[in-house]
This record gives C-alpha cells, sequence and structure tokens, in this order.
C-alpha cells in the first residue's frame, strides 16, 4: 500500500468524492463468482460490511484459503457506502472508469441491500486490460454523474501514465496531415443480439478486432474541405471522443457542456446528443445507442465528417462502413 504522507499529498488538492482500492497481503483484484456464499454467510451471521477479509478468515478456519481470497475479490468490487452517498445517486446502473492514457471501461452495478457494487465480468476485464497486480493502487474519483476518474499507483508513490504493456491505447497514433483520416475507437457496448453481445451490454471476453483501414476515406465526404476522422468500433466507451490531435490539427471548438449536437445519418435522418468533456477530452454522448440502432459490429468503421457553425462544430455527419 502507500505510504499515509503520499495518500495525503494525492488527496491534497481533489475536492470530489474519491476513494482509495489496494491489496493487503494475499488478496487477489481479481473476483470469482462468490456473491451466493458471501450474501448467505452476511445474512446468516449478520456480518457487516466492514469486517475485513482476515477477521472473517479467522471466523471460519474450516474455510479453504482459496475461498477467502475469492471472498476478497468480491470485496474489491464494492463501491463504498460513503462514496455513494457522497455523490448523492449520480450513478445506480453502471459506472464508467476513465484513465490517464485515454482508455475507458463501462462497468455495470449490482446491488445487494445498501451495497453496491460492479459485476464480476466488467471488473475483471478492468483488471487484466491493466495488468493490475499486488503492488498497485487505484485513486478512484467523481467526475461527473457516472463517470469516474481512476489514477494507477504504484506502491513506491510514482502514478502511471502511459498504457501498461499489452494494453491497446484509446486512440491511434495521429497522421499530421489533416486529410490523413485520424482512426479512433469507440464502444459496440449495449448492442442489440446478433452481435455477440452478452447480458451486461458488452462481448464475451476483450475485444481485440480492428476495423480494416479505410481506403480513401475523402470520397465518402459531403464536403472535402470538412475536418474528418475515421472511427472504429469496438467494446469502449458509450460516448464518441474527439482526441487531442484531431481537435488541434483542425483547431476545432465546440459549444458548452451539454449543449446539443447533431448526428447526420444517411437518408437525412437526425439524432441528437450533448457535447461532453470527459478527462479534458472533447466528447459526444449518444453515440452507443446510435451504434445499437444501426446494428454497427465490433469490427465496422465509421467515417465522422465534422460540420461547423462559425467555427464551433455542430453536427457529426455518419457515413457506416460495413467490415468485410
Amino acid at each position: 500500500m502507500l505510504p499515509k504522507n503520499a495518500i495525503e499529498k494525492i488527496q491534497a488538492n481533489v475536492s470530489k468524492p474519491c476513494f482509495w482500492k489496494s491489496l493487503s497481503p494475499g488478496q487477489t483484484w481479481k473476483s470469482k463468482s462468490m456473491l451466493p456464499l458471501w450474501v448467505l454467510l452476511r445474512r446468516r451471521f449478520r456480518l457487516p460490511l466492514a469486517h475485513k477479509v482476515i477477521t472473517f478468515s479467522l471466523m471460519f478456519p474450516l474455510l479453504n484459503v482459496s475461498i477467502v481470497l475469492l471472498i476478497s475479490g468480491f470485496i474489491k468490487r464494492i463501491i463504498p457506502e460513503d462514496f455513494v452517498r457522497r455523490t448523492r445517486g449520480a450513478f445506480e446502473h453502471r459506472v464508467v472508469f476513465s484513465v490517464r492514457w485515454e482508455n475507458s471501461w463501462q462497468l455495470w452495478l449490482e446491488r445487494e441491500k445498501n451495497e453496491l457494487f460492479m459485476i464480476e465480468e466488467d471488473w475483471n476485464e478492468f483488471v487484466d486490460d491493466n495488468h493490475l497486480g499486488p503492488n498497485d493502487n487505484l485513486f478512484i474519483k467523481h467526475d461527473e454523474t457516472m463517470n469516474l476518474e481512476v489514477q494507477i499507483f504504484k506502491n513506491n508513490g510514482v502514478e502511471i501514465i502511459d498504457v501498461p504493456l499489452g494494453v491497446e491505447p484509446e486512440t491511434e497514433p495521429f497522421h499530421p496531415t489533416p486529410k490523413k483520416p485520424h482512426k479512433e475507437t469507440t464502444p459496440a457496448s449495449s448492442f442489440a443480439s446478433g452481435s455477440g453481445c452478452s447480458a451486461n451490454g458488452g462481448t464475451n471476453g476483450r475485444a481485440k478486432q480492428r476495423s480494416s483501414d479505410v481506403k480513401n476515406p475523402e470520397r465518402y465526404l459531403l464536403n472535402p474541405e470538412n475536418p474528418y476522422f475515421v472511427q472504429a468500433v469496438t467494446k469502449r466507451n458509450d460516448v464518441l471522443y474527439v482526441s487531442r490531435p484531431v481537435v488541434q490539427s483542425y483547431r476545432l471548438k465546440f459549444g458548452p457542456v451539454k449543449s446539443t449536437i447533431t448526428y447526420l445519418l444517411p437518408g437525412e435522418k437526425k439524432e441528437e446528443g450533448e457535447n461532453r468533456i470527459y478527462n479534458g477530452k472533447p466528447c459526444f454522448s449518444g453515440w452507443s445507442v446510435l451504434c445499437r440502432r444501426h446494428n454497427l459490429n465490433i469490427g465496422d468503421s465509421v467515417v465522422c465528417e465534422l460540420e461547423r457553425s462559425g467555427g464551433v462544430v455542430t453536427a457529426v455527419r455518419v457515413h457506416f462502413v460495413k467490415k468485410d
């Protein structure tokens, strides 16, 4: 665990609700399906949440050590009651974890009486994707509504600010010439049945497949002078991000947070979203709904053409490019 003075220094200028997660000796980040056993024992013996796993193991010495570790993994998925109370109902069904290198994970929630916890599959995916180990500490801070910022610190106080080995970055390297499209990733969460989805709104297992390069994306543009980028559909996030390189290259400006952004669809159809900013990065809500309604699958690509008025982005004209 981090030294107390390091924790105090990190939290010194944080005014928003926050909490820490770290491992005690012998604990593990990953979780197994131990909820039924945990709930049964707690109800039978009226155990409060404050009981530590070591206390629990002392009370039940006949339990195998592996079972105790599994229960500790479940505890790691619990969102502290004080944090939930301080955020005043900002989230109930899901949260979105965002990290320094601009990847995000959607984690669905379940409730057992007064305890709110992240479902096993989503939590384990976050653990695996970030290669969390015994020397890692998570500092989780409320950002906005269901969005939580996650910082990862080693026990020596060093923060991980780059993509851990083996983790796909949210964006690929940007080519400085504007006419070379920037390919980003976006979620395929909550897709309709038939696209390999699981009950929690994602696919079974981590989506590793990338869409192939879109050949001559300019041919899709209504106005060749408009800024654009190519978006690859993956499991990540539930908003459409516009990366900093794209913003800087085209000197883009955006409307106020929560102001309306319009998606212009084929056939002169329209859908609406909102301007948002997560981790200092502009994005548009309503993207996952659009993907679901139009049956986009993992590996599909979308050419996103940005329409501007007075220099401000007012609409995203989407051009669907289906995966072969």
